[in-house]
Formats: structure tokens, sequence, C-alpha cells
């Protein structure tokens, strides 16, 4: 994986400031009686317009009211989403950097995808957007930007979760890892952020008023509207609903309460350095899946690269694919000499006994349409272009295995998402960003 050296963004904020300043004049001029458009805020290297702000409200206020839930005050809903495409920006400025890129192939299979979840084809889902009144382009490229997002992440954030062997064992022992098999929880969640530098009192001040809005819960004010009028977490436009989470996978602050609160339950303020949270749980449900359909799966990287173009990187693999299916070489002396999988290529490109998704949506789907024995099509991922061969399957019931590798995984997933908090106050704070008017 390509990990990109940032350079300091404060070491471009002068040159920020010369793009944003020109910018802002620019934007009070005309050229043939047009007037162009202002500029609400300049991130880095990027500006954001008036025109996208006023977009990305205009399409989160109909998602509301599809929803059925009550719009903020909009100086709130303003505020949340401009800071979200802050946000945003300095991310996809990140991705820019590193060199990463959606090519169409790959944006085309994760909009079929979801049309496929909404039990549509693409076509049927380019229309039911146009129905709506939604624009299929900005959906596009909402999409498009979302997937370099999280390819950000997976570099700058993945790469700090480390979990242990021991981690796993003491997990598993803890009362926590013998719910996780058990239960999952559906929490609704709001943040009210300490401001840096507060003092006591300011502190003291916040907390009497994270108390009072938890008072005003617990007596059955609606959460999600509260949510999304207050709180400053993540999740704010979507009612704070963090969605459904076995208890390992809770945020370490959350884990301890949830699993002694019942069904509806509001918490009281909890407390931590990025400032005070109130927690509902909204749902819960059982799960003691424990039998489990295995894959035993080869495969054949190849990416493109510095000197190796995408549609080279095509070609090759066509090239692999043939000479495999003629007989003139075997798979594992191809996947030896030519894959870009290090972990898999010297063993003849296998994987071993894969568990269900743990792999990308694109191998995973090609995996699970494909014959035993039989050598797959090339198909392109977000890692490059693949060929496979699937050569057993089966149900296994994994027990303790299964478990250790379900408590890793959620482990992983819990320092992930408390890696990705930090990490995001520490973009946002090392960012130059002069907004314009709020």
């Amino acid at each position: 994986m390509l990990y990109t050296r940032l350079f300091s963004s404060k070491k471009t904020a002068l040159f920020s400031t010369v793009i944003g300043i020109f910018l802002y004049q620019l934007s009070f001029s005309s050229v043939a009686n047009t007037a162009l458009e202002r500029v609400t805020a300049v991130v880095n290297d990027d500006i954001i317009l008036e025109s996208q702000l006023k977009k990305r409200i205009h399409h989160i206020s109909q998602d509301f009211s599809k929803r059925g839930a009550a719009l903020p005050p909009s100086y709130v809903m303003r505020e949340q989403v401009l800071e979200r495409l802050i946000l945003e920006s300095i991310q996809l400025q990140m991705a820019n950097r590193g060199g990463l890129r959606i090519d169409d192939n790959m944006l085309n299979q994760t909009l079929e995808r979801i049309a496929k979840q909404n039990g549509m084809n693409l076509s049927q889902f380019q229309k039911k957007i146009a129905q709506s009144g939604e624009s299929y382009p900005f959906i596009r490229e909402q999409v498009r930007k979302e997937l370099l997002i999280n390819q950000v992440r997976q570099q700058f954030v993945g790469r700090r979760v480390k979990v242990s062997e021991q981690d796993v064992k003491n997990f598993i022992a803890s009362d926590q890892g013998k719910l996780a098999m058990e239960e999952e929880y559906r929490l609704s969640h709001i943040l009210l952020p300490i401001p840096q530098q507060a003092s006591k009192g300011d502190i003291q001040k916040l907390h009497k008023q994270a108390n009072d809005w938890a008072n005003k819960l617990q007596r059955g004010e609606d959460f999600a509207q509260l949510a999304t009028r207050i709180s400053k977490g993540q999740r704010a436009l979507e009612g704070g609903d963090i969605g459904w989470r076995k208890a390992p996978q809770l945020p370490t602050l959350f884990a301890d309460r949830v699993i002694q609160m019942k069904k509806g339950d509001v918490s009281q303020p909890i407390r931590s350095a990025s400032g005070f949270h109130i927690i509902k749980l909204t749902d819960m449900r059982g799960s003691n899946v424990i039998m489990v359909e295995q894959t035993r799966v080869r495969h054949i990287l190849i990416k493109p690269n510095e000197i190796r173009s995408e549609p080279e990187a095509n070609a090759l693999i066509k090239k692999i694919s043939q000479d495999i299916s003629s007989g003139n070489k075997s798979f594992e002396e191809m996947a030896g000499s030519y894959s870009d999988d290090p972990s898999s290529a010297h063993n003849g490109g296998e994987l071993d006994w894969v568990n269900p998704g743990v792999l990308v949506p694109e191998f995973e789907k090609t995996m699970n349409q494909s014959n035993v024995g039989t050598l797959s099509a090339p198909f392109l991922s977000q890692y490059g272009w693949h060929i496979l061969e699937v050569l057993e399957r089966r149900s296994e019931n994994q027990g303790p295995a299964f478990r250790e590798n379900q408590a890793k995984m959620a482990l992983q997933k819990r320092r992930y998402d408390e890696e990705l908090q930090r990490w995001l106050r520490e973009i946002r704070q090392e960012a130059y960003v002069d907004i314009k008017a709020i």
C-alpha cells in the first residue's frame, strides 16, 4: 500500500491566503455582466464556494424530508454542513497529493452495488434518482469522493491500528468478549465539544448544559432532532445514529455503559478529552452465528503504477489469463512471476480459506460466482486487475477460531473508529482554514 508523506499544511498557508484573497476579490467582479460565485471558505489549497454549500444543504434537507425528520435551525445546518465540507476538502487534497484515483470502472461497480442493494439495476437507479428530483451526476461525484476519502483513511488511519494476539485473548476472557457473540447494539450519539483553552468555569457550564439535555432526553424529548440541532459529532446530520455495533466495536468510552443499559435508555453525560457525550441505546439484537461458508481461493493481482498504466495493467492480466487457460503456463508459476500481492505470490497466489466479508466487494462477488476449478475473467478492484480460481468450498464450524477472528476484527473496528476521530481532529487543527462567511 502506498503511504504518502504529508507536508505540513501550515507551509501552504501563505499560498492559500493569496488564492483566497484573489478569488474573494474576483467574486465581486463581473465578466459579461455575469457575477462569479462567492468563496465561502479557503481550505489549504482549495476553496469551498457558496453554491457548493447551498447544494449540499439542499441535498441533506431533501434527505431529512424523506425520513420525516425535522430540520435543525438554518444556522446550525449551515455550520454543520460547512464543517463537513471542510473535512472532505482536507481529505480529498490528501488523496490528490498521494496520487489516489477512482477510475470509471471502480465507480460504476460501486454504483451498481448500491443500486442492487436497493433492488434495482443501474439504469433503474438513475431513473429513480431523477424522479426524486436529485441529480445523478451529483450523486455519482459524491460516491467518487467517498471512495477517495475511504482510501485516504485506510492509509493514514488503518496503519495506526494494531491488535496483538494477547489483546485478542484478553478480550475473549473479558465480560465484553463473552457478550460479543450474543448481542448487537444500535446507538445514537450527541457530542458537546469542549472548546480549546476552555476555562474550568466554561467546562462546568458545559457539563451543566449536558446534564440538562440528558434529563430532557430521559423525559422523552426526540433524540434525533436534538442531535441534529446541538451535536458536533460526525453523525449529527443523521440524527446521531451510529448504527449497529457489537460490544467490542463500541468506542471504549461507551462500552461499559452500553452493556448495562436497556433498550430506550439515555445515558448521563460521559466526559472525554473531546467533550461531553450523551448516548441512547435505540435497539438491541442477538447473534449466535458459528457456521461459516468458506472459500479456498488463489489469485493474481496486477497493479497500475508509475511505469505501468491502467490499460497496460489490463493488457498484462489478459495475457496472463490466456497463458494459463491455454496450458502454456501454470497458475502457480504466473503468480510467482507477476502477481503484485506479495503476501500470496510466493504461495502460488493462494489466499487459503476465506470468510465472507473479508475481501473487497468486487473480489468477493467474482469469487462467489465462480465455479470450483474455473479461471475467472479479469476483473477490477480498488487494488488493480485480478484473475482468480476457486479451489474448494466448505461450511465450517470454526468454534474458538471463529471467535478469535471475530474478536480481532471487532477490536480493529473499535480502534479504527477511535483513531479516526483523533486523526480527523488532527488534520482539522493542522489545516489552514479561512471562513469568509457563515
